[in-house]
């Protein structure tokens, strides 16, 4: 069995890679994309800083 790269050429301004995006997530278990939103967060936070959650809140309010 040979192994194929597959390569896609375009310009980056250009690609729309977001259904692609979603159909990964989809993919993954609620625990398993909860994990990465946590790692993502504390990889942005400085040591013992606190995820300032008043936006979330006012956007879930006025949509």
């Amino acid at each position: 069995m040979k192994i194929v790269p597959i390569v896609r050429k375009a310009v980056l301004k250009e690609i729309d890679e977001s259904y692609e995006d979603m159909l990964y997530w989809l993919s993954k278990t609620p625990q398993e994309r909860m994990a990465e939103v946590t790692r993502l967060c504390s990889h942005f936070l400085k040591p013992g800083q606190r995820l300032d959650r008043t936006i979330l809140i006012k956007r879930l309010l006025h949509p």
